[in-house]
Protein backbone atom coordinates (compact mmCIF):
# COMPACT_ATOMS: atom_id res chain seq x y z
CA UNK A 1 0.00 0.00 0.00
CA UNK A 2 1.55 3.11 -0.87
CA UNK A 3 2.17 5.85 1.61
CA UNK A 4 0.08 8.66 2.48
CA UNK A 5 0.28 11.85 0.84
CA UNK A 6 -1.79 14.72 1.64
CA UNK A 7 -3.41 16.87 -1.06
CA UNK A 8 -1.84 19.96 -2.67
CA UNK A 9 -4.58 21.80 -0.37
CA UNK A 10 -3.82 20.07 3.01
CA UNK A 11 -0.33 20.43 2.28
CA UNK A 12 -0.63 24.18 1.66
CA UNK A 13 -2.49 24.55 4.35
CA UNK A 14 0.33 23.04 7.26
CA UNK A 15 2.95 24.82 5.05
CA UNK A 16 1.06 27.95 5.96
CA UNK A 17 0.56 27.31 9.74
CA UNK A 18 4.15 26.42 10.00
CA UNK A 19 5.50 29.46 8.30
CA UNK A 20 2.61 31.26 10.75
CA UNK A 21 4.75 30.34 13.69
CA UNK A 22 7.94 31.38 12.26
CA UNK A 23 8.32 35.62 13.53
CA UNK A 24 8.69 37.71 10.56
CA UNK A 25 12.54 38.56 9.01
CA UNK A 26 11.63 42.01 8.59
CA UNK A 27 10.35 42.15 12.46
CA UNK A 28 13.67 40.18 13.92
CA UNK A 29 15.54 43.01 11.59
CA UNK A 30 13.75 45.91 13.03
CA UNK A 31 14.93 44.19 16.69
CA UNK A 32 18.50 44.00 14.95
CA UNK A 33 18.44 47.56 14.60
CA UNK A 34 17.71 49.11 17.66
CA UNK A 35 21.26 51.21 18.98
CA UNK A 36 21.44 53.31 21.89
CA UNK A 37 20.19 56.65 22.85
CA UNK A 38 16.44 54.88 21.94
CA UNK A 39 17.15 55.05 18.14
CA UNK A 40 14.55 52.24 16.46
CA UNK A 41 13.23 51.58 19.88
CA UNK A 42 9.52 52.20 18.19
CA UNK A 43 9.98 50.14 15.61
CA UNK A 44 11.64 47.29 17.58
CA UNK A 45 8.63 47.60 20.31
CA UNK A 46 6.42 46.90 17.60
CA UNK A 47 7.72 44.18 16.02
CA UNK A 48 8.12 42.67 19.52
CA UNK A 49 4.45 43.07 20.20
CA UNK A 50 3.41 41.26 16.99
CA UNK A 51 6.05 38.63 17.47
CA UNK A 52 4.77 37.72 20.97
CA UNK A 53 0.93 37.83 19.66
CA UNK A 54 1.38 35.61 17.00
CA UNK A 55 4.26 33.83 18.05
CA UNK A 56 4.31 30.46 19.50
CA UNK A 57 6.78 27.89 21.11
CA UNK A 58 7.98 27.28 17.77
CA UNK A 59 9.30 30.80 16.91
CA UNK A 60 11.99 30.44 19.62
CA UNK A 61 15.07 29.01 17.45
CA UNK A 62 14.33 31.72 14.98
CA UNK A 63 14.78 34.43 17.49
CA UNK A 64 17.69 32.84 19.23
CA UNK A 65 19.55 32.49 15.70
CA UNK A 66 18.98 35.93 15.47
CA UNK A 67 20.91 36.74 18.60
CA UNK A 68 24.13 35.25 16.55
CA UNK A 69 23.74 39.07 14.50
CA UNK A 70 22.33 40.65 17.42
CA UNK A 71 24.43 43.74 19.18
CA UNK A 72 24.44 43.72 23.60
CA UNK A 73 21.25 46.28 22.77
CA UNK A 74 19.25 44.11 21.00
CA UNK A 75 19.98 40.62 22.39
CA UNK A 76 18.03 42.34 25.89
CA UNK A 77 15.47 42.74 23.32
CA UNK A 78 15.61 39.36 21.72
CA UNK A 79 15.58 37.90 25.55
CA UNK A 80 12.52 39.90 26.73
CA UNK A 81 10.51 38.46 23.58
CA UNK A 82 11.56 34.96 24.20
CA UNK A 83 10.62 35.79 28.15
CA UNK A 84 7.38 36.89 26.78
CA UNK A 85 6.79 33.93 24.20
CA UNK A 86 7.61 31.63 26.75
CA UNK A 87 5.18 32.83 29.56
CA UNK A 88 2.45 32.87 26.73
CA UNK A 89 3.55 28.90 25.99
CA UNK A 90 3.04 28.38 29.81
CA UNK A 91 6.74 27.94 30.70
CA UNK A 92 7.27 25.11 28.41
CA UNK A 93 8.89 24.87 24.84
CA UNK A 94 10.41 21.90 23.29
CA UNK A 95 13.17 20.71 24.29
CA UNK A 96 14.92 18.89 20.79
CA UNK A 97 15.36 22.77 19.34
CA UNK A 98 16.94 23.77 22.40
CA UNK A 99 19.62 21.50 22.97
CA UNK A 100 20.17 21.26 19.33
CA UNK A 101 20.68 24.82 19.63
CA UNK A 102 23.12 25.02 22.09
CA UNK A 103 25.10 22.22 21.04
CA UNK A 104 25.74 24.05 18.07
CA UNK A 105 29.63 25.30 18.72
CA UNK A 106 28.95 27.91 15.75
CA UNK A 107 26.34 29.66 17.94
CA UNK A 108 27.44 32.66 20.05
CA UNK A 109 27.61 32.17 23.53
CA UNK A 110 24.40 34.33 24.76
CA UNK A 111 22.22 32.62 22.33
CA UNK A 112 23.69 29.00 23.69
CA UNK A 113 23.59 29.87 27.54
CA UNK A 114 19.62 31.29 26.75
CA UNK A 115 18.98 28.17 25.01
CA UNK A 116 20.30 26.27 28.11
CA UNK A 117 18.42 27.80 30.46
CA UNK A 118 15.30 27.23 28.59
CA UNK A 119 15.80 23.63 28.24
CA UNK A 120 15.89 23.60 32.06
CA UNK A 121 13.11 25.31 32.76
CA UNK A 122 11.59 22.89 29.91
CA UNK A 123 12.95 19.73 30.66
CA UNK A 124 15.40 18.99 33.14
CA UNK A 125 16.03 15.56 32.42
CA UNK A 126 17.30 16.83 28.93
CA UNK A 127 19.37 19.58 30.36
CA UNK A 128 21.03 16.96 32.99
CA UNK A 129 21.63 14.87 30.41
CA UNK A 130 23.15 17.54 27.86
CA UNK A 131 25.68 19.10 30.65
CA UNK A 132 28.61 16.78 30.60
CA UNK A 133 28.87 17.28 26.65
CA UNK A 134 29.92 20.99 27.38
CA UNK A 135 33.20 20.59 29.82
CA UNK A 136 35.41 21.34 26.67
CA UNK A 137 33.02 24.01 25.04
CA UNK A 138 34.64 26.91 23.77
CA UNK A 139 32.45 29.05 25.35
CA UNK A 140 33.56 29.10 28.96
CA UNK A 141 30.40 30.01 30.90
CA UNK A 142 28.59 26.63 29.80
CA UNK A 143 31.86 24.99 30.74
CA UNK A 144 31.64 26.28 34.09
CA UNK A 145 28.41 23.40 35.46
CA UNK A 146 30.06 20.49 34.10
CA UNK A 147 33.55 21.61 35.56
CA UNK A 148 31.84 21.52 39.09
CA UNK A 149 30.85 18.45 39.16
CA UNK A 150 33.64 17.12 37.54
CA UNK A 151 35.87 18.60 40.77
CA UNK A 152 33.01 17.72 43.26
CA UNK A 153 33.46 13.84 42.13
CA UNK A 154 36.81 14.08 41.82
CA UNK A 155 37.23 15.16 45.52
CA UNK A 156 34.70 12.71 47.10
CA UNK A 157 36.67 9.91 45.24
CA UNK A 158 40.06 11.00 45.61
CA UNK A 159 40.86 10.95 42.05
CA UNK A 160 44.07 12.91 40.90
CA UNK A 161 43.62 12.52 36.92
CA UNK A 162 39.83 13.88 37.51
CA UNK A 163 41.39 16.95 39.31
CA UNK A 164 43.46 17.36 36.59
CA UNK A 165 40.97 17.25 34.17
CA UNK A 166 38.69 18.94 36.07
CA UNK A 167 41.90 22.20 36.19
CA UNK A 168 42.29 21.66 32.40
CA UNK A 169 38.83 22.17 31.60
CA UNK A 170 38.12 25.14 34.25
CA UNK A 171 38.13 28.59 33.16
CA UNK A 172 36.53 30.63 36.08
CA UNK A 173 39.20 31.46 39.00
CA UNK A 174 37.40 29.97 41.86
CA UNK A 175 36.94 26.68 39.88
CA UNK A 176 40.61 26.99 39.26
CA UNK A 177 41.76 27.92 42.68
CA UNK A 178 39.49 24.91 43.95
CA UNK A 179 40.89 22.12 41.66
CA UNK A 180 44.46 23.57 42.61
CA UNK A 181 44.31 23.60 46.11
CA UNK A 182 43.41 19.99 45.71
CA UNK A 183 45.65 18.81 44.08
CA UNK A 184 48.24 20.51 46.10
CA UNK A 185 46.42 19.01 49.35
CA UNK A 186 47.26 15.45 47.58
CA UNK A 187 50.56 16.54 47.01
CA UNK A 188 50.89 17.29 43.85
CA UNK A 189 52.64 20.25 41.86
CA UNK A 190 50.74 22.62 40.14
CA UNK A 191 52.33 25.08 38.00
CA UNK A 192 49.22 27.50 36.90
CA UNK A 193 51.02 30.21 34.74
CA UNK A 194 52.43 27.37 32.48
CA UNK A 195 48.86 25.99 32.78
CA UNK A 196 46.95 28.86 31.68
CA UNK A 197 50.23 30.42 29.30
CA UNK A 198 50.45 33.47 31.23
CA UNK A 199 53.17 35.83 30.17
CA UNK A 200 55.27 36.35 33.47
CA UNK A 201 58.46 38.41 31.72
CA UNK A 202 58.54 41.92 31.12
CA UNK A 203 60.36 44.93 30.53
CA UNK A 204 58.22 47.90 31.68
CA UNK A 205 58.55 51.72 30.89
CA UNK A 206 56.99 53.97 33.12
CA UNK A 207 55.32 56.77 34.54
CA UNK A 208 54.28 58.07 31.44
CA UNK A 209 51.81 60.96 32.07
CA UNK A 210 48.02 61.11 32.18
CA UNK A 211 46.90 63.97 33.44
CA UNK A 212 42.86 65.16 32.44
CA UNK A 213 43.19 60.90 31.41
CA UNK A 214 45.14 62.11 27.63
CA UNK A 215 47.54 59.60 28.36
CA UNK A 216 45.19 56.86 26.55
CA UNK A 217 45.57 58.78 23.27
CA UNK A 218 48.59 60.39 23.59
CA UNK A 219 51.16 58.47 21.29
CA UNK A 220 54.42 58.02 23.88
CA UNK A 221 57.77 56.99 22.31
CA UNK A 222 57.51 53.26 22.91
CA UNK A 223 54.29 53.52 20.12
CA UNK A 224 56.64 54.04 18.08
CA UNK A 225 59.74 51.92 18.07
CA UNK A 226 61.03 49.64 20.64
CA UNK A 227 64.63 50.34 22.28
CA UNK A 228 65.29 48.63 25.11
CA UNK A 229 68.14 51.03 25.69
CA UNK A 230 66.57 54.29 25.02
CA UNK A 231 65.61 57.15 27.89
CA UNK A 232 62.37 59.00 27.37
CA UNK A 233 61.05 62.38 29.24
CA UNK A 234 58.57 61.15 31.87
CA UNK A 235 55.62 62.12 33.69
CA UNK A 236 57.31 65.27 36.12
CA UNK A 237 56.65 63.76 39.53
CA UNK A 238 58.51 67.43 41.24
CA UNK A 239 58.16 70.85 39.36
CA UNK A 240 60.97 70.59 36.96
CA UNK A 241 61.82 67.66 37.22
CA UNK A 242 61.86 65.39 33.95
CA UNK A 243 62.10 62.15 35.55
CA UNK A 244 63.75 60.40 32.58
CA UNK A 245 61.72 56.74 31.77
CA UNK A 246 63.90 53.72 30.78
CA UNK A 247 62.40 50.01 30.04
CA UNK A 248 63.54 47.81 32.81
CA UNK A 249 62.83 44.18 33.68
CA UNK A 250 59.89 43.43 35.66
CA UNK A 251 58.50 39.65 36.18
CA UNK A 252 55.13 38.53 37.69
CA UNK A 253 55.23 36.40 40.69
CA UNK A 254 52.00 35.85 41.00
CA UNK A 255 50.17 32.03 40.00
CA UNK A 256 47.47 34.07 37.64
CA UNK A 257 50.39 35.85 35.77
CA UNK A 258 49.37 39.32 37.44
CA UNK A 259 52.12 42.57 36.55
CA UNK A 260 52.10 45.00 39.69
CA UNK A 261 53.47 48.30 37.71
CA UNK A 262 53.09 49.51 41.33
CA UNK A 263 55.82 47.35 42.29
CA UNK A 264 57.81 48.33 39.37
CA UNK A 265 56.80 52.78 39.97
CA UNK A 266 55.51 53.14 43.56
CA UNK A 267 52.15 54.02 43.68
CA UNK A 268 51.31 57.05 41.33
CA UNK A 269 48.42 58.46 39.69
CA UNK A 270 47.41 59.98 36.92
CA UNK A 271 50.19 57.97 35.20
CA UNK A 272 50.68 55.78 32.12
CA UNK A 273 52.91 52.33 31.90
CA UNK A 274 54.39 50.76 28.84
CA UNK A 275 55.47 46.47 29.20
CA UNK A 276 57.24 44.95 26.25
CA UNK A 277 57.49 41.40 26.21
CA UNK A 278 58.27 38.67 23.01
CA UNK A 279 56.61 35.49 22.00
CA UNK A 280 57.89 32.52 20.06
CA UNK A 281 55.65 30.78 17.67
CA UNK A 282 56.44 27.43 16.46
CA UNK A 283 54.68 28.16 13.09
CA UNK A 284 52.34 30.74 12.22
CA UNK A 285 48.35 30.24 13.41
CA UNK A 286 45.67 31.61 14.90
CA UNK A 287 45.63 32.33 18.73
CA UNK A 288 43.55 34.84 20.98
CA UNK A 289 45.44 36.96 23.81
CA UNK A 290 42.95 37.41 26.46
CA UNK A 291 43.85 39.95 29.04
CA UNK A 292 42.70 40.93 32.22
CA UNK A 293 42.83 44.64 33.24
CA UNK A 294 40.62 47.00 35.43
CA UNK A 295 42.60 50.14 33.49
CA UNK A 296 42.58 51.80 30.47
CA UNK A 297 44.94 49.93 27.82
CA UNK A 298 45.49 49.13 24.52
CA UNK A 299 47.61 46.14 23.03
CA UNK A 300 49.93 45.33 20.18
CA UNK A 301 50.65 42.56 18.74
CA UNK A 302 53.96 42.97 16.20
CA UNK A 303 53.40 46.84 15.83
CA UNK A 304 49.81 46.56 15.15
CA UNK A 305 47.20 47.89 17.21
CA UNK A 306 44.99 45.22 18.05
CA UNK A 307 42.51 46.76 20.84
CA UNK A 308 41.88 48.88 23.58
CA UNK A 309 39.22 50.31 26.17
CA UNK A 310 39.35 53.95 27.37
CA UNK A 311 37.71 52.39 30.81
CA UNK A 312 38.92 52.65 34.24
CA UNK A 313 38.41 50.66 37.50
CA UNK A 314 34.98 47.93 36.02
CA UNK A 315 36.77 44.38 37.76
CA UNK A 316 39.23 42.22 36.35
CA UNK A 317 39.34 38.55 35.89
CA UNK A 318 40.42 35.63 33.99
CA UNK A 319 40.16 35.88 30.27
CA UNK A 320 38.16 39.48 30.87
CA UNK A 321 38.91 40.23 27.11
CA UNK A 322 39.46 37.79 24.28
CA UNK A 323 40.80 39.44 21.53
CA UNK A 324 41.50 36.67 18.40
CA UNK A 325 44.97 37.78 16.63
CA UNK A 326 47.50 35.38 14.05
CA UNK A 327 50.43 34.23 15.29
CA UNK A 328 53.78 34.78 12.76
CA UNK A 329 56.09 31.97 12.97
CA UNK A 330 59.04 33.02 15.24
CA UNK A 331 59.61 35.78 17.49
CA UNK A 332 56.48 38.07 18.22
CA UNK A 333 56.26 41.26 20.07
CA UNK A 334 53.23 42.02 22.25
CA UNK A 335 53.08 45.88 23.68
CA UNK A 336 51.03 46.72 26.70
CA UNK A 337 49.75 50.14 27.44
CA UNK A 338 48.00 50.40 30.88
CA UNK A 339 46.82 54.03 32.12
CA UNK A 340 45.99 54.54 35.73
CA UNK A 341 43.59 57.78 36.25
CA UNK A 342 43.46 59.88 39.06
CA UNK A 343 41.12 58.77 41.63
CA UNK A 344 42.71 57.78 45.13
CA UNK A 345 40.04 55.48 46.63
CA UNK A 346 41.21 52.01 48.21
CA UNK A 347 39.64 49.70 45.07
CA UNK A 348 41.29 52.19 42.58
CA UNK A 349 45.05 51.71 43.41
CA UNK A 350 45.47 48.85 41.12
CA UNK A 351 47.81 49.31 38.04
CA UNK A 352 48.06 45.79 36.50
CA UNK A 353 47.03 43.07 34.01
CA UNK A 354 46.96 39.59 33.15
CA UNK A 355 47.56 38.21 29.83
CA UNK A 356 47.79 35.11 28.41
CA UNK A 357 48.38 33.15 25.04
CA UNK A 358 45.93 30.26 23.75
CA UNK A 359 43.62 28.77 21.26
CA UNK A 360 40.42 29.65 20.70
CA UNK A 361 38.94 26.89 23.57
CA UNK A 362 41.39 28.62 26.09
CA UNK A 363 44.27 26.02 26.05
CA UNK A 364 47.68 27.69 26.72
CA UNK A 365 49.90 28.28 23.27
CA UNK A 366 53.37 28.16 25.22
CA UNK A 367 56.66 29.55 24.02
CA UNK A 368 59.24 26.73 23.49
CA UNK A 369 61.91 28.97 25.13
CA UNK A 370 59.49 30.03 28.31
CA UNK A 371 61.57 30.10 31.28
CA UNK A 372 60.82 28.44 34.76
CA UNK A 373 58.15 29.80 36.58
CA UNK A 374 59.59 31.46 39.79
CA UNK A 375 58.85 29.76 42.65
CA UNK A 376 56.68 32.41 44.55
CA UNK A 377 54.26 31.85 41.80
CA UNK A 378 53.60 28.27 42.48
CA UNK A 379 51.26 28.27 45.38
CA UNK A 380 49.48 30.75 46.97
CA UNK A 381 48.72 34.64 44.89
CA UNK A 382 50.14 37.59 46.04
CA UNK A 383 48.07 39.65 48.52
CA UNK A 384 45.96 41.76 46.63
CA UNK A 385 45.41 40.05 43.04
CA UNK A 386 42.18 39.43 43.97
CA UNK A 387 39.49 42.00 43.15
Amino acid sequence: MPPFLPSSAVFLALAAAVSAALPDATQIDRILAVEPNGKGNAEASAAVKAITAAGAADTVPALLAAMNRANPLAANWLRGTVSAIVQKSGGKLPPEPLAAFAKDATNRPPGRILAMDLLRASDEAAWNALIPSFLEDPASELRREPVQRLITAAKASSSIPDLRKALNAARDEDQIREAADALREKGESVDLPKHFGFLMNWQVAAPFDNSSRKGFNTAFPPESKIDLSASYPGKELKAGDPNPVTWKPAASSDQFGVLDFNKATGMIKDATAYAYTTFESTTERDAEIRLGCKNAWKIWLNGDLVFGRDEYHRGKEIDQYRLPVKLRKGPNTILVKCCQNEQTETWTVEWEFQLRICDSTGTAILDPNRPATPPAALGTPEKGTKD
